[in-house]
């Protein structure tokens, strides 16, 4: 079959390939799905690039790509809620990354039936992004009325979690430049800043929950505009000490700058990391199909034109996701 794969770390250019690989096998637990689109994100440009080679070791070369929609071709002997011909998306197990091919062996548990009423296209852009909205919410305990501050919310994640924490019935700020302030208001933002021509700090206060989507700087300032008793929820900034031993790092202790700033807010402090989850993109399937939340979609490219995608990615001017589909 053909795949997409990570020759060598470096540029995108001379990093990735176009090769015949073996069909993939699958266990007792899997599926096998028929590759109709796939979409990029951040993390994939990342590991292309080798900044995540400690993170995520990986024996090179190797089919790229986490997110995927299509249809299930083969069944492992423990499948029980799904049939051959069924229309899926899933992000895919660190463990089985590879989505840029004909075909991908996924887990069972990782997967959802698609939403009815959207293409593989779309369908195949929610479940990273997603998935990272939802369980950073369900970290934040996200409640009906909250008030809640996401940043960036032109992004992948952004879009996304507007939408969610509306359908939740809280009450959104996001943030974003001037040429996409409109556009993200027609998302359900009830406030919308322009980064380029307003401080946020001086427009957002008391929220009960902060998703941090950017870091740095952006993660201490969030105690600013949090309410007392509040919770900031970071896909960026530093881990927290529960995470951290979760993950096998002994030792690790909270940044002293974030300590304190929980401490004078009575505040909490959560690094969420974005797991494979099938009941999760089953509630998120729910959602789409009542119109609730709707996919955003920045541009879809053809297998053929990958290498183009993901040269796209890296400008990193994309309004919503960058999808590649395998049925032009």
């Amino acid at each position: 079959m053909k795949a997409l794969q990570l020759i060598n770390y470096g540029s995108i250019s001379e990093s990735l390939k176009f090769s015949e690989v073996e069909k993939p096998s699958i266990s007792k637990e899997d599926v096998l799905i028929e590759v109709k689109a796939a979409a990029i994100n951040p993390i994939d440009k990342s590991i292309i690039l080798g900044n995540l080679q400690r993170m995520l070791p990986l024996t090179l070369p190797c089919t790229v790509a986490y997110d995927v929609s299509g249809i299930i071709t083969d069944l492992g002997t423990d499948t029980n809620d799904f049939k051959v011909g069924d229309f899926v998306y899933a992000r895919v197990p660190q463990e089985q990354m590879g989505t840029l091919a004909e075909y991908v062996a996924v887990n069972q548990f990782a997967i959802s039936k698609k939403p009815a009423n959207i293409s593989f296209e779309d369908a195949a852009g929610i479940p990273l992004a997603m998935l990272t909205a939802l369980q950073s919410f369900e970290a934040a305990n996200l409640k009906r009325d909250d008030r809640v501050l996401v940043h960036a919310g032109s992004g992948g994640v952004g879009t996304l979690a507007i939408q969610y924490a509306k359908a939740k019935g809280a009450y959104v700020y996001t943030t974003t430049s001037t040429a996409n302030v409109e556009w993200v208001k027609a998302l359900g933002a009830d406030k919308v800043v322009d980064y380029k021509k307003e401080d946020y700090k001086s427009i957002v206060s008391s929220v009960d929950i902060v998703l941090d989507t950017l870091g740095g700087d952006y993660s201490l300032e969030a105690f600013e505009v949090l309410k007392k008793g509040g919770i900031v929820v970071s896909v960026k900034g530093p881990l927290d000490e529960n995470t951290a031993k979760n993950i096998g790092m002994t030792g690790y202790k909270l940044p002293e700058t974030i300590k304190q700033l929980e401490n004078d807010k009575d505040a909490q402090y959560k690094f969420v990391f974005m797991h494979p989850n099938g009941h999760h993109l089953n509630q998120v399937r729910q959602l789409v199909e009542q119109t609730l939340i709707k996919p955003v979609t920045d541009t879809v490219y053809p297998f053929e034109k990958s290498i183009e995608a993901f040269t796209h990615l890296a400008t990193g001017r994309a309004k919503g996701k960058i999808i590649i589909s395998f049925q032009f």
